[in-house]
């Protein structure tokens, strides 16, 4: 574990397990969660020889809780930051959520031979509100709702949000982890709340088109279809469809938070993607 300091003295927190010749896989973590939420995925993928990377966002998790910068330039730049410290080649970058997001803003941008190939997991792109370009996309109200909760209540809303559609516990029969509710919990309430508010607007506006027509590595696109925070048809297949070399995964019936419901399915998938 360690940080690195950038241009703006913020510390972003930092995993680096295994091998340092080995090929790196850096994972970068959803809203409002930290590094830890890859947990499952790092141990595996150390398991097979690589080297793995997790990061704590700014404001989340460990790194430091910042006045600025919660947006998505600032994100990726943050992450050229840390792959510029530990001179990372070749490595292949995998987003959940707003961490895919952060994945597509940074690959579209990042130095030649930096990255080799890229995971996106239920992630934000194309772009998530509604607007006259995106008819098909959440009112900007689900937004402002989010961010309501978080300013009445975060302890509560950071609850309620696992507990339900995040996981897709809210489904009948589903098989509820109390371990997962509460390890969200923990990951959530590490952070900082200004970063969390700001953060909302960052992933849920943010157009990641031009980014996506942009990068010029494989890329496998995965996502649930029963993806109850960011519906699976005005993001994967979209998102695939821009992509110069992109491929489209769908899970029937999985939630948003698969990673962690479906580790063993996911991480066997992305062995799969990373060794082609």
């Amino acid at each position: 574990m360690g940080t690195v300091s950038t241009p703006d003295g913020t510390t972003i927190f930092y995993k680096d397990w295994g091998p340092r010749d080995a090929r790196p896989i850096v994972f970068h973590h959803g809203w409002p969660l930290s590094a830890d939420d890859w947990d499952n995925q790092m141990v595996f993928f150390l398991a097979q020889g690589y080297r793995v990377i997790a990061h704590d966002r700014r404001g989340h998790g460990r790194s430091s809780q910042s006045s600025a910068g919660h947006e998505m330039d600032t994100y990726a730049a943050d992450v050229a930051a840390l792959t510029a410290e530990l001179d990372l080649r070749e490595a292949v970058h995998i987003g959940h959520s707003t961490g895919g997001g952060e994945v597509t803003r940074y690959v579209a941008r990042a130095e030649p031979g930096r990255v080799g190939k890229a995971v996106l997991v239920g992630a934000v792109p194309p772009v998530m509100v509604k607007s006259e370009g995106n008819p098909d996309g959440l009112p900007i109200e689900v937004f402002d709702e989010l961010r309501a909760s978080l300013a009445a209540n975060r302890a509560q809303f950071y609850i309620d949000l696992p507990s339900g559609p995040f996981y897709g516990f809210n489904r009948p029969g589903a098989d509820v982890s109390q371990g997962l509710i509460d390890n969200w919990w923990r990951q959530g309430m590490a952070g900082a709340a200004n970063a969390h508010y700001e953060c909302i607007k960052a992933f849920s506006e943010t157009d990641f088109t031009e980014d996506l027509k942009q990068i010029d590595v494989p890329v496998l696109v995965a996502h649930g279809s029963d993806d109850q925070i960011v519906p699976y048809a005005n993001s994967a297949p979209l998102s695939s469809g821009l992509l110069r070399h992109g491929t489209l995964k769908t899970y029937e019936g999985f939630p948003h938070g698969m990673l962690s419901t479906h580790p063993d399915v996911l991480n066997r998938d992305i062995l799969e993607f990373v060794t082609s």
